[in-house]
Formats: structure tokens, C-alpha cells, sequence
């Protein structure tokens, strides 16, 4: 590299900078390169206190030829070589720190701008060449130019970028950091700076981040109001967990944490976001988003919190993982997250990076599995797609077909539940035998064969659209196959796998969708039952929706109840309603009652009306839970003072009235100089009790 390179010109003409320590005689016969302040001292016999070129210019050096005196040369080092011999002289070596050095030379890196090359980076490696025979440094990050959004260079003058103020102030330093370091600047090319894509950070990478974390509050909270407990992540050991999602779970923060430390010990920066994104994706959108009944308590306090506490665990690991790279944003929820678990160091920042040594190992069967699931998920969401099957309408059985029987086992065990309830499909079954279902199809790869065979395609073409099943799979096996008298390798011909309706189905009530060895055939034909099942679960919709829509807090509650519309499809709607009471009930929380039903102190917060997709028309309503009086009991224990005692029980409210029954002894209440006594049950009901 040295031998090919042009000459470096080291000296520069100028006053200020680093004296060149050489001293000449006039006709530059005889020269002294001197190397230490001592050997000026000695040589000169003048004491030297300061070496800019103002305090040495003077000293001469008597000659040993007889020229009279040498005097240093009028030149200068190129600051260059000052930045060059940066390893060196901030140690004073070799004059001091002998040791030190060594053991810190070579660096492990540097980083630069691309510009720089021909300045730092080259001076760095001519002068470590020169010296020690080897580079300055063990690894080089270069960055690219950071130009505006038309490709040309940022300008004051033009005003062809956003204030970088403002950007940190709209969208936050973390998320700017992140877009540049997912950039192409971090792969030493350049970058067209574009504002819009430091928002689609924020919203791609911070936004779903929070609202796993907010998800998670939110149900620690609600584990406390429902069940009394106080969450407690260290109460839970997530290395034995059982459910198979908390085990993948902890698996991939396993992973996130071993693939982060092997990327950095790499120096690959523009490697961490999208294993990043892909991990935020698969927390939110797998994990919480398939476990959301479960973390809202559906399956018990135990249950609840042994997936909280995997929740926690990933967020954390994820702040752990990140701090480098968004300092801000972990340490806010890590400062969060650390009121659950105070012995959690000061800050995220004063935390190690996670070993993935101490945490459960990665488990790859259980990956494979999940991924298998998402798969199956994906192609089954394609079918009701294109079938105009929506999802929130039940369908009767879902068909896996896949080779691996141990996968099946999985599928048909521990993930049976998550793709019934993803996929809206009362059950789910297993068949390791493709042929049940599918024929294989081959098709010649024309791109890759037209430049090999010329006039053969028409017969190889033919060949090769007309290979059988078995023929096909001693191909897949082999890899090769010959044809019209032509072998044809891995890559020459395109299979597939092609949907064959068993003997005796309606083809027009299946359709399969699939890649690989794995296709999944769904029976798609609805009943009265299925259409009544889907009419219930867009009637919770509707009343999440109206929650959400009134800004209702999580642990607000209300009491819901609808008004049928007119007509035979909100008749419909109506038996729908009633026989899926149950399941009502378990999804809003909260019974579901019609109007009639509504007490007539209710206080209404919100109210909608909706037309379901399949038909059916009602209105929702949303009414501050209330104190039911039981006028008739009343009426017939108290008399004339029935009517006091129910407008007395009217304006109670529900927490303090339960308060007072749940000290015992009734309610004491007093009107008109006469004391009452009212039981709950006999006189009056609270929410959740009628």
C-alpha cells in the first residue's frame, strides 16, 4: 500500500504550527535531525523552555564541519502529521508511558469522517507503517457527508435543512440518533437527510416501544384492583416459565441482547435497528398482542403475573440493550421500571450491557415454532382476504399441512389456542401427509435456462411442466435432474405446491394458501351459529371502540347496555346478543343488558349508534356504574318512606356505598328524624351484584 502511494508532502510554509526539529548549515551539507528537547539543550548548550517556533528559531547549533553555525529550517509540519502522531505523543512516548502504551497500541478503533481519508486515516497508517510495522488501529468506522434532501450539500446560505434544534425538539434526540445511525452515513456514503424519515422512527421504533410498556402499566395496575396483588417481577423466575410464548419471549430477549454485543464487537452500527424494529414488532405484535386476555388477568393472578413479569423482563433488557444508542428514552422507562424493583441500579446508564450468559439460553425449536405459527397466521389472514372472509367472523376448521410431525405436536398443543384465537377458527388439525391436499408443480426457470439451452427450451420446457410428483421430489432431493438430454441443476426449475380440493368437497367451500412445506387449508363455509358468533364479537368492538372514543382510562368503569334497531337483522342482532351473553360479558368485563335494563338515576357517558357489516342495527350506551334501589322491598319494609330511601340510595356512589357494606351491619341511614337500616341484596344491588 506504502510502495503505490504518491508522495506526502509532510512540510508546510507557514508561521504557526509544529517547528520541523531540523537544523541545517546554510549550504545543506550537513544536517541534524534532532530528537528530544535534552539533545537540543546539549547540542545548542541553550536552556529550551518552550517549542513553538518563536522560542527555537533563534537556537543555533555550533557545526562539527567547520560551517559556523546550523540553523533550523524555516518549515513547518503539516498539521497532518501532527494528527498522526496523535497515539504517540498524547503518551509522550517514547519518553514516558512505555508500557501504557503498549498495551493500549494498536487502538481498538477510531471513527471519522469520509472526507478524512486522505488527511487522518493516511497519516495515522503511513507513520504507524514507518515506525512499528502495522496500523494505528484495529477498526475503522468511516461516516458518509450528511447532504439535504436534493443531494446537494447543506447550506446556511441556501437554508436546504431543518434547524437541527428544531428536529430534537419535534421528534426528540433519540429518535435523530437513530435515523442517523440506520442511515448509509454510518456505512462511510452519503446521506439525503429527509425529516420525514426521523419521524418514521418515532413512529416505527418509539411509539409501539412506550405502548408495550404503557400496556404493561396498565395491567400491573390491574392486577392490583382485581386481585390484590402487588407486582412484583422478582417474585417470578422467567427461566421456568411454561406458557410458550413467555418461553419464546425470553428466548429472543436472550437473543436481542447476544446479537446487539456481536454486532457491536463487529463495529456493524447500521445492523442494530432492524433486528431492533423486528424485535419491538414481534414483542408487540406477537407476544402482547396474542397474550392480551391473559396479561389482563383472564387466567388468574399467577398466570397474570408470571407474563407481566416476561413483559418486564423484555422491556428492560430492551433498555439495557439500547442505552448506547437512545439515552433519553431508557432512561425515562427505565426510571419506571425500576419503581417495581428498586435495588435496580440509579439509572439505565450505570447498568452493564446484559450478558446473554446469565439469562435462559436461546431456544430454537421454540423459535422455529412460533415462526411456523406466524406463517400459518399470515397465509390463513391472505385467505379470508381474498375469500372476503373478515376476521371477526368465526369459520369451522382450519387444516395445517406440514412434513415435521414434531411441529404438528407443537401446533396441535402448546400454540393450538393462540391460532384458534388470532384466526377467529373453532379448531385447528394437524397432516403431515401433503398429497392429502396438494400436487407438486414444476415450472422451468426461463431466465436461467435461456442463455444455457437456446432452441432446447421448447423441449426441455415440455420436460419439465409434465414431471410428476415423484419426479419432482427426487429433484428437490438430488438437485438435478436431466431433461431432453440436458442436466439441469438446483435453481433451473421452480416448484410449487398447488391446491387439491379431497374427493367429494365443494371447492368452492375450501381454499389453501401456502410456501414451502407448509400449506393450510381452511373450510370457509358460515352457518347461523358462526354469523350469530361474529355479530357478538363486532358488538364488543363497537363498545371498545366507544370506550377508547370517550377517552375512558382503563380502570374506569362503567356499566354498558344497547337499544336494538327495527327490523329482522336487528332481531337478529338480538338472539345473537343473548346467547352469546357469556362471552359478552368476559371480553368488555362488564355485563351487557339491554336499555330496559338501564336504572333511572343512570348517568350516561357515552352513547353511539352502529350497523354491523352482516346487518343488525343498535345503540350503545356507557353509564356511570349506580346504586339499583329495590323499590318494591322499599316499599314494602319502610311504607311512605320507600320513595326518601331510594332517592337517599340514588345519590350514593358505588365505591363509598360498597365501602359501607363491606363494614357490616347494613347501611345506616336517617330521614326525617327516623333511623333505617338497608341490606344490601334485600334493599338495594351494586354493580356486578344483581
Amino acid at each position: 500500500w506504502l510502495e503505490n502511494a504518491h508522495d506526502w508532502n509532510i512540510s508546510r510554509n507557514r508561521y504557526w504550527g509544529t517547528p520541523i526539529p531540523i537544523w541545517a548549515s546554510e549550504d545543506m551539507e550537513e544536517i541534524v535531525v534532532v530528537g528530544s528537547i535534552e539533545e537540543l539543550q546539549r547540542l545548542s548548550g541553550k536552556q529550551v523552555t518552550d517549542l513553538h517556533r518563536h522560542f527555537i528559531d533563534d537556537i543555533t547549533i555550533p557545526s562539527q564541519r567547520g560551517k559556523g553555525v546550523l540553523r533550523r529550517v524555516e518549515d513547518v509540519f503539516d498539521c497532518w502529521f501532527e494528527s498522526g502522531s496523535m497515539p504517540y505523543a498524547q503518551q509522550h512516548y517514547p519518553f514516558e508511558n512505555k508500557e501504557k502504551f503498549e498495551q493500549g497500541f494498536p487502538a481498538h478503533f477510531i471513527a471519522e469522517g469520509l472526507d478524512q481519508t486522505r488527511g487522518w486515516f493516511y497519516t495515522l497508517m503511513v507513520l504507524s507503517t514507518a515506525l512499528f510495522d502495522k496500523p494505528a488501529f484495529q477498526n475503522l468506522i468511516c461516516n458518509g457527508l450528511v447532504l439535504a434532501a436534493d443531494g446537494k450539500k447543506m447550506s446556511k446560505r441556501l437554508k436546504n435543512y431543518p434547524e437541527p434544534t428544531t428536529v430534537i425538539n419535534k421528534y426528540g434526540a433519540d429518535a435523530l440518533r437513530l435515523y442517523l445511525v440506520n442511515s448509509p452515513v454510518v456505512r462511510a456514503e452519503p446521506l439525503r437527510f429527509k425529516e420525514e424519515g426521523v419521524f418514521d422512527v418515532l413512529k416505527g421504533v418509539f411509539l409501539p416501544w412506550y405502548n408495550a410498556y404503557r400496556f404493561m402499566v396498565q395491567n400491573t395496575l390491574r392486577l392490583q384492583d382485581d386481585h390484590g396483588v402487588a407486582f412484583d417481577p422478582a417474585a417470578y423466575d422467567i427461566g421456568r416459565a411454561t406458557n410458550v410464548l413467555d418461553r419464546w419471549m425470553v428466548a429472543a430477549s436472550t437473543g436481542l441482547a447476544a446479537y446487539v454485543q456481536q454486532e457491536m464487537e463487529g463495529y456493524r452500527l447500521y445492523t442494530v435497528l432492524p433486528f431492533l424494529v423486528k424485535f419491538i414488532d414481534n414483542l408487540t405484535n406477537i407476544y402482547v398482542r396474542y397474550n392480551r386476555d391473559r396479561l389482563k388477568g383472564a387466567n388468574g393472578a399467577e398466570d397474570t403475573g408470571m407474563g407481566l413479569a416476561v413483559l418486564y423482563d423484555s422491556l428492560l433488557t430492551l433498555c439495557r440493550v439500547m442505552a448506547p444508542f437512545t439515552p433519553f428514552f431508557t432512561e425515562m422507562l427505565f426510571q419506571n421500571l425500576r419503581k417495581c424493583n428498586p435495588s435496580l441500579p440509579e439509572s439505565v446508564h450505570f447498568t452493564s450491557f446484559p450478558d446473554p450468559a446469565d439469562r435462559p439460553p436461546q431456544n430454537e425449536t421454540i423459535q422455529v415454532s412460533v415462526g411456523r405459527m406466524q406463517d400459518i397466521i399470515e397465509a390463513a389472514r391472505g385467505i379470508r382476504e381474498r375469500r372476503d372472509k373478515p376476521l371477526k367472523l368465526p369459520l369451522k376448521e382450519l387444516i395445517v399441512v406440514h412434513p415435521d410431525q414434531a411441529f404438528l405436536d407443537d401446533l396441535l398443543g402448546s400454540l393450538k389456542g393462540y391460532v384458534m384465537s388470532e384466526l377467529n377458527v373453532q379448531s385447528v388439525v394437524g397432516c403431515a401427509d401433503a398429497s392429502k391436499y396438494t400436487s407438486l408443480k414444476a415450472e422451468p426457470n426461463w431466465e436461467a435456462l435461456g442463455k444455457k439451452l437456446g432452441r432446447a427450451m421448447g423441449a426441455v420446457g415440455k420436460f419439465v411442466k409434465g414431471m410428476d410428483d415423484a419426479a419432482i421430489k427426487e429433484y428437490e432431493r438430488t438437485g438435478s435432474v436431466e431433461a431432453a438430454g440436458h442436466v439441469l441443476q438446483k435453481g433451473d426449475i421452480k416448484t410449487s405446491r398447488v391446491f387439491n380440493p379431497p374427493a367429494g368437497s365443494n371447492p368452492e367451500e375450501m381454499d389453501a394458501d401456502g410456501n414451502g412445506d407448509l400449506f393450510v387449508v381452511m373450510d370457509i363455509r358460515v352457518d347461523e351459529a358462526q354469523l350469530h358468533a361474529g355479530m357478538a364479537r363486532e358488538v364488543v368492538n363497537r363498545f371498545q371502540r366507544l370506550r377508547k372514543k370517550s377517552k375512558l382510562d382503563m380502570r374506569d368503569k362503567v356499566e354498558m347496555f344497547y337499544r336494538l334497531g327495527k327490523g329482522e337483522e336487528s332481531t337478529a342482532l338480538g338472539k345473537a346478543l343473548a346467547a352469546h351473553e357469556s362471552y359478552l360479558k368476559e371480553k368488555l368485563r362488564s355485563p351487557v343488558a339491554e336499555q330496559s335494563h338501564m336504572p333511572w338515576n343512570a348517568v350516561v357517558l357515552a352513547e353511539e349508534e352502529s350497523t354491523l357489516s352482516e346487518g343488525g342495527a343498535f345503540t350503545a350506551y356507557l353509564i356511570r356504574p349506580c346504586v339499583r334501589a329495590k323499590s318494591d322491598a322499599l316499599q314494602a319494609e319502610f311504607g311512605a318512606a320507600a320513595e326518601g330511601l331510594g332517592l337517599y340510595l340514588a345519590s350514593r356512589s358505588v365505591p363509598s356505598l360498597a365501602k359501607d357494606v363491606g363494614q357490616g351491619g347494613g347501611v345506616k341511614v336517617s330521614l326525617e328524624g327516623q333511623e333505617y337500616t338497608l341490606a344490601a341484596g334485600k334493599h338495594f344491588s351494586l354493580p356486578g351484584t344483581m
